[in-house]
C-alpha cells in the first residue's frame, strides 16, 4: 500500500480513538476559520494591489483607452488559466456549492481551494466587472469539504464543514462574523441547531480575527458615516424597498438572459455565402473555437462598457466610497460625460446608465470566461439605486431624505431581492457600514424588496439555475434526505423467479420454498415479463388437478410500473405514489434485478432522518 495512505489510515485511527467527534468538529471549524481568513487576506491584497496599479497607470497616463484593454487582458489570462491548468468550469461559485450539497454528497474538488482565488484575481484585478465574494466562498467551502473528506466524515458533517468554510470566507472578506453565520444558514440552508451554530461561529470569528490582525481596517468595503434617522421618513424606505425589488428583478432576469445569450453566441456564427449572396448561419462544434469566440466577443463588450462608464471597472467599492464621501461627481472623470460633471441632472443620467449597465458588464464578464461573483455588483447596484432615488425625492420641495442612508439601505435592498437573503443583507450592511443606528430602515427596505422580488422570481439568482434543472434540494429537506437514499442499495433480491412456461405445479413448489408473496416471471434471457401474486391464486393452489394444465403465463399480471436501475429516489417515490403499489420490480434495460419495497424505503428514510438531525 502507498506509504501516504498508510499514514492517512493511522492518523484517522488515532483521531477516532482519541478525539471525540464533537470536539473534532470544533477543531476543524477553527482550522477552517484560519485557512479561509488567510485566503481572504491573500485574495483581497492581490486584487487591491493589481487594481491600484492599473487604475493609477490609467490616471497618470490619461490613457482612457486602457479601460478597454485591461479587462480584455484579465479575461484572456483567466480563460487560459482555467482551460489549460484547471480544465473545469469554476464560474458561479455559490451555485456550485449548492450543487455539491444537493447532488455530490457535499464533495468539492481539491483545486477549488485555490483555483477561484487565482481566476478571480486575474479577472477582477484587471477590471472585470464582478466581485470576489463568490470565489472566496467557494474556496472556503472547498477547504471545509476536503477536510471533511480527508477525515472521512459523513454527509451531514461534511455539509456543516462546507458551511463553516462559507461563514469563514464572508467573515474574512467583510469582517462581519454575524452576517457570515446568517449567510451560511440562509443561503446554504443549513439547519439552525446548537450542533451547527457553534462551529459556524468559531469559523466566522476566527477568519474575521485573522483578517483583522493582518489587514486592520483594510476590508473590502468599510464606511462609518451616516446621517441621523428621522422616523417620519420610514415610509420612504418602503418606497426604496419596492424600487430595489424592481431593480432586483431586472438584475436577475438580465443576468439569466445574458447567460443564455452568451451560451448561444458560442455555438453559432454568420458567414457570407458568395453563391447565394447573403449571410448564412452556421453552428460551431469545436470546443476551442467556442471558447475563443466567447472570449473575443465578451471581453470586447466588457472593455467597451468599462471605457464608456469607468465606475464599472472592477468591483465598484471605490465608486460607492466616492458616493458616500459626497464626491459622486468625480465618478464622471475619465468618461465621455466628464465635461458635464458639475451638472446634477447629467450626474443622475450617468449613474442611471451605470445602474443599467453594471449587470450587463457582470454577466458578460462571467459569460466570456471571467471568474467572479454577484455579491459586489449587487452591493454596487443597490447603492447607486439608493443614491438615484434619494436625489429624485429631494427634487420635490417638501421632501428631504439622506442620500447616505439611502445608499446603505439600497445595498441591503438589492442584496435581499437578488439573493433572497434579507437577514444576511440586514446584518451585513449594518456591520460593514457601521450603520447599526439605521437597523430599522435597512430592515424595512430589505423586507419589502425581498417580498416583491420573491413574488415575481420564486428562486434567487443562486438557486434558479439548479431549480430549472430539478437539481435544487438544499432548500427542501425532504428531497435532501431522499437524495441520500441510494436506490441500488435498497434493492431486495430474495424473490424466487419463475418462467412463463412453467406450470402451476412448478409455481407451488416455489411457493413452498419462498417467504414472499410475489413471484417475478422472467424469460430464458432474464427479461422481466410480469408477476404472479400469491393473493390472486390462493383459490387454486390447493387443487392438484390443475397443476399440469394451468401455466404461469396465464396466472401472471403486468407490473404497475417498472423502476430502472439508477433512478433517483425522488423519481422512485413518485412511481410508488402514482401506482399505489408497495413493491415494484427493478430492471436494467429490461433485465430483471430485484424489487424495491416501499416499507423498506420508509424504514431507511426514518433511520437516515434520525441520523441527519441528531445533535
Amino acid at each position: 500500500m502507498n506509504p501516504s495512505k498508510v499514514l492517512h489510515i493511522k492518523i484517522i485511527r488515532w483521531v477516532t480513538e482519541n478525539i471525540p467527534h464533537q470536539r473534532l468538529i470544533l477543531l476543524l471549524s477553527f482550522t477552517i476559520g484560519v485557512l479561509t481568513g488567510l485566503s481572504a487576506v491573500l485574495l483581497k491584497t492581490t486584487v487591491h494591489v493589481l487594481t491600484r496599479f492599473f487604475t493609477d497607470t490609467i490616471r497618470e497616463t490619461s490613457a482612457n483607452w486602457l479601460y478597454f484593454v485591461f479587462p480584455f487582458a484579465g479575461i484572456l489570462l483567466t480563460v487560459l488559466f482555467v482551460n489549460f491548468f484547471i480544465k473545469e468550469d469554476i464560474v458561479h461559485g455559490i451555485t456550485r456549492i449548492l450543487f455539491a450539497i444537493s447532488k455530490k454528497n457535499s464533495r468539492l474538488l481539491p483545486h477549488n481551494m485555490y483555483s477561484s482565488i487565482i481566476g478571480s484575481s486575474l479577472t477582477v484585478g484587471l477590471g472585470g466587472s464582478v466581485g470576489l465574494e463568490s470565489p472566496i466562498v467557494l474556496t472556503g467551502s472547498a477547504i471545509g469539504s476536503n477536510l471533511g473528506q480527508w477525515f472521512r466524515m459523513n454527509y451531514k458533517t461534511t455539509t456543516l464543514l462546507i458551511g463553516c468554510g462559507a461563514a469563514g470566507a464572508i467573515g474574512g472578506i467583510f469582517s462581519a462574523p454575524v452576517a457570515a453565520v446568517v449567510f451560511s444558514l440562509e443561503v446554504l440552508m443549513l439547519d439552525l441547531t446548537i450542533g451547527s451554530i457553534i462551529p459556524l461561529l468559531i469559523s466566522a470569528i476566527t477568519a474575521t480575527a485573522v483578517s483583522w490582525l493582518l489587514m486592520g481596517e483594510g476590508v473590502v468595503f468599510s464606511f462609518t458615516v451616516m446621517d441621523p434617522l428621522i422616523l417620519h421618513n420610514l415610509p420612504y424606505y418602503v418606497v426604496l424597498g419596492l424600487f430595489t425589488g424592481f431593480i432586483s428583478i431586472y438584475f436577475t432576469r438580465i443576468t439569466k438572459y445574458i447567460e443564455r445569450l452568451m451560451g448561444k453566441l458560442g455555438k453559432i456564427y454568420f458567414r457570407w455565402d458568395r453563391e447565394r449572396k447573403r449571410w448564412v448561419r452556421e453552428e460551431i462544434t469545436g470546443r476551442k473555437t467556442l471558447i475563443i469566440q466567447r472570449l473575443l466577443v465578451g471581453s470586447f463588450i466588457v472593455g467597451w462598457l468599462v471605457f464608456l462608464c469607468p465606475p464599472l471597472f472592477g468591483e465598484g467599492y471605490e465608486a460607492l466610497t466616492m458616493i458616500l464621501s459626497e464626491r459622486s461627481a468625480d465618478l464622471l472623470d475619465g468618461s465621455i460625460f466628464s465635461p458635464l460633471k458639475d451638472e446634477q441632472l447629467w450626474l443622475l443620467v450617468f449613474l442611471s446608465l451605470v445602474l443599467l449597465l453594471k449587470v450587463i458588464a457582470m454577466a458578460v464578464t462571467t459569460g466570456s470566461g471571467g471568474v467572479g461573483g454577484i455579491f459586489a455588483p449587487t452591493l454596487f447596484t443597490g447603492g447607486v439605486s439608493g443614491f438615484i432615488l434619494a436625489n429624485i425625492i429631494n427634487q420635490i420641495p417638501v421632501f428631504s431624505v439622506s442620500e447616505n442612508n439611502f445608499v446603505m439601505a439600497g445595498m441591503a435592498g438589492l442584496m435581499a431581492g437578488v439573493m433572497h437573503a434579507p437577514l444576511t443583507a440586514i446584518f451585513l450592511i449594518t456591520d460593514i457600514t457601521g450603520g447599526h443606528g439605521l437597523f430599522l430602515p435597512i430592515a424595512f427596505t430589505a423586507a419589502f424588496s425581498f417580498i416583491m422580488s420573491q413574488y415575481i422570481e420564486p428562486h434567487s439568482i443562486y438557486t434558479s439555475r439548479l431549480a430549472a434543472r430539478g437539481e435544487l434540494i438544499t432548500h427542501d429537506k425532504d428531497k435532501a434526505i431522499l437524495t441520500l437514499l441510494k436506490t441500488n442499495k435498497l434493492i431486495e433480491k430474495d424473490f424466487i423467479t419463475i418462467s412463463p412456461y412453467d406450470t402451476l405445479g412448478d409455481l407451488v413448489k416455489c411457493i413452498s420454498k419462498s417467504k414472499r408473496n410475489i413471484f417475478p416471471v422472467v424469460d430464458g434471457n432474464g427479461k422481466f415479463v410480469g408477476v404472479v401474486l400469491l393473493d390472486n391464486i390462493r383459490d387454486i393452489i390447493f387443487e392438484p388437478e390443475h397443476y399440469r394444465t394451468i401455466s404461469v403465463s396465464g396466472l401472471m399480471t403486468p407490473a404497475p410500473t417498472l423502476i430502472e436501475a439508477g433512478e433517483t429516489m425522488e423519481t422512485v417515490m413518485n412511481k410508488f405514489e402514482k401506482s399505489g403499489a408497495w413493491n415494484l420490480p427493478v430492471v436494467e434495460a429490461g433485465t430483471y434485478i430485484g424489487f424495491l419495497s416501499k416499507s423498506k424505503i420508509f424504514s431507511s428514510y426514518r433511520n437516515l432522518l434520525q441520523q441527519f438531525y441528531a445533535e
